[in-house]
């Protein structure tokens, strides 16, 4: 087998075995499958790491956190302090989007436990004198290592506890002036090392937080009765932009098949004006590395990505690694592809849906090495076009082994590169595809709608080990996912859904145009599609139309840029809402988010009742900023602008969905 598809594995850090080494240091985190995956982490951010470290006896422990940027032989390293329990906890940072390791060194500090046991016996009057001299003996050891300046110090500091000056002694001995000195100088002779080098994928700023925004391209045309292109698009950018979104997410931009052409609202027959499916790639104008000859050149797509930077917008694109019986591959490489019995390819199907319009590859082909390469390419081939951001469609029927692989290797070249798995399927699938590489996965927010049921989705998120890998992206609508919630076409629902998609998650994306303009009428009753659905038409959006909630959108987005307790989603404590003493509210959601240095602090309460005023007494966390439970604080509605002084604790809150049916507190304590 070729080297490039051997899999990367995590170098233990070897250490020959000495029974002088008397620290245990276990349960590492993050920890992935025994250190085969790596954690996530975004540029400029940082990287908690927890572990727990003891010894036997009563010694004193010291440990360090060694971190390091792949490529670099140097560690770098930063004090680990005790939480409790003999729980360790270390911080490092990182910079540009890279690989980078970590591992965690301990050791019994000899000094600190002889100073320890030395300010005892001084409490308890008995004689120190010996124990002077033992302590001269380590400040002796420390002198070779130290620099001409510090040694010479550390000599002064010997030479007084041999003096017979107990009581100047004795105070040098326990001052803070000694004990930093010989903290620069450790014996680490006996120090133990985690069995384990282990891995942080540091991604690009937008794999950690941002706003997508997808719409369909054919659909922008300036005039009626034509089909869009890349250049008619380029006057969206200035309104998505001002909307505050980050990311514009394209479908399929590939030419599309003709055989088995999907026609409106997914007919079998499609009419001769008909689009069909984007996601039916490839037909004789060419496969994934071309565009649809209707919207533009490739000159014009590129123009398009150039234009969306400027704007601040990052292009990302969607990658389906499946192909229309017109395509290329099916004749170039039949041999990826599963072939019945009566000659023809099989088509994809999810019974009773049936997709004749798309086969599916074959990755247990003998040609998977071709086929692996050749896959890699199409990212590689959009990278070179300016896009550095892919939704991935459908990940979870395509085999882990050849995601592992890929994505790694594209990282090892484009680092800065994002990969959205699109996959709403089982847990353990997402979580898999998370740990093979993906930067975001889409979720079950869609289908979490209940307080119950959104607090514990939530905290399964984030207070699981899914927190250091898995990052959700929360989307209440897709072209292919109306939720029955918004089939009665309410508003105010519409609203509640984006409070609870951008403040909940630091990643949020919308389906454009049908969100903002609250599209609500599905294919049929009970059924998640949209009607008319733009996946087989052409549509026209008229963006101003009465109802829709772009000042809104606008409105929050802007917010989640001001305040960096909502650019992540881990840090996140719900709060008790009452409805009634020792009755919790049902309908009203509360949660409270901080930023990392701790000097934002976000208060977010959502009414979940699209119908009524809802109201109720909250309380607020005061202990997790250390502050008592009478604190007299200040809240702004950043909605609304409204400021309230709160006393204490418990606090009353309303919210009338017929106004604005959310608050979003920016707390001030001080």
């Amino acid at each position: 087998m070729d080297n490039i598809f051997r899999r990367a594995v995590s170098q233990c850090a070897i250490q020959e075995f000495d029974g002088r080494q008397r620290v245990v240091i276990e349960n590492v985190t993050p920890e992935l499958d025994a250190g085969k995956y790596r954690a996530k982490a975004v540029e400029g951010g940082s990287v908690n790491v927890e572990a727990d470290i003891f010894v036997d006896g009563h010694d004193t422990v010291c440990a360090e956190l060694c971190f390091r940027p792949e490529g670099s032989d140097a560690w770098q390293r930063v004090p680990m302090a005790p939480v409790g329990n003999d729980r360790w906890q270390g911080t490092f940072g990182v910079g540009l989007p890279g690989n980078y390791s970590f591992t965690v060194e301990a050791w019994a500090d000899h000094f600190l436990t002889w100073k320890k046991g030395l300010s005892k016996k001084v409490e308890a009057g008995q004689d120190v004198s010996l124990d002077l001299q033992i302590g001269a003996q380590f400040l002796d050891a420390a002198v070779s290592k130290a620099s001409k300046k510090d040694a010479a110090s550390l000599k002064k500091f010997e030479e007084l506890l041999r003096s017979g000056k107990k009581e100047k002694a004795v105070s040098a001995a326990l001052g803070d002036e000694l004990v930093a000195l010989m903290a620069l100088y450790p014996d680490k002779s006996h120090a133990s090392v985690y069995e384990k080098v282990l891995g942080v994928s540091a991604e690009q700023k937008k794999a950690g937080f941002g706003a997508w925004y997808e719409f369909f391209p054919r659909s922008w045309a300036s005039e009626p009765g034509r089909h869009g292109t890349f250049n008619d698009c380029r006057r969206l950018l200035p309104m998505i932009a001002g909307m505050g979104f980050d990311i514009v997410y394209l479908p399929p931009v590939h030419p599309i098949g003709y055989a088995k052409r999907k026609g409106r609202n997914n007919s079998l027959t499609a009419g001769p004006d008909d689009p069909g499916s984007c996601w039916a790639i490839g037909n004789r104008d060419g496969g994934h590395k071309a565009v649809h000859p209707e919207l533009g050149t490739m000159e014009d797509f590129e123009a398009f990505v150039t234009d969306a930077e400027s704007h601040g917008i990052s292009v990302a694109l969607d990658i389906a690694f499946q192909c229309s019986p017109d395509h290329p591959y099916v004749q170039e490489h039949p041999q990826w592809f599963k072939w019945r019995p009566d000659g023809t390819v099989q088509f994809a199907e999810n019974p009773p849906k049936r997709y004749e319009d798309i086969l599916p590859i074959d990755f247990e082909t003998a040609d998977w090495q071709n086929l692996w390469i050749e896959l890699k390419s199409i990212f590689l081939f959009w990278v070179e076009k300016g896009v550095k951001i892919f939704r991935v469609d459908n990940p979870h029927t395509k085999a882990f082994p050849f995601w592992e692989w890929a994505i790694a290797s594209i990282k090892q070249e484009h680092p800065d590169t994002v990969f959205l798995a699109e996959a709403f399927t089982r847990p353990k699938l997402m979580a898999r595809l998370a740990k093979a590489g993906y930067s975001q996965s889409y979720s079950y927010f869609t289908w979490r709608n209940s307080k119950q049921e959104l607090q514990e989705y939530l905290t399964e998120l984030t207070a699981s080990p899914l927190k250091h890998f898995m990052r959700p992206n929360f989307w209440p609508n897709t072209p292919d996912i109306l939720h029955e919630e918004f089939h009665s076409g309410n508003r105010t629902t519409f609203i509640i859904r984006l409070v609870l998609a951008s403040t909940l998650s630091s990643n949020y994306g919308m389906y454009g145009p049908a969100y903002e303009l609250c599209e609500h009428v599905p294919v049929a009753e009970g059924k998640e599609e949209y009607l008319d659905s733009e996946k087989y038409e052409i549509k026209r959006w008229d963006l101003d139309r009465p109802g829709n909630i772009r000042a809104e959108i606008t409105r929050i987005n802007r917010i989640r840029k001001e305040n960096p307790a909502l650019q992540q989603t881990n840090d996140i404590s719900f709060v008790r809402i009452d409805a009634a003493p020792g009755e919790e509210h049902g309908q009203l959601m509360g949660y409270v988010k901080r930023s990392s240095d701790g000097g934002n602090i976000i208060l977010t309460v959502v009414n979940l009742d699209a119908h009524s005023m809802q109201n109720g007494w909250l309380r607020f966390p005061l202990e997790l900023f250390g502050q008592p439970y009478d604190h007299r604080f200040t809240v702004e509605d950043l909605l609304t602008g409204n400021r309230y002084e709160w006393n204490g604790e418990w606090n009353y809150v309303e919210v009338n969905p017929h106004v604005v049916p959310a608050h979003i507190f920016r707390v001030t304590l001080s």
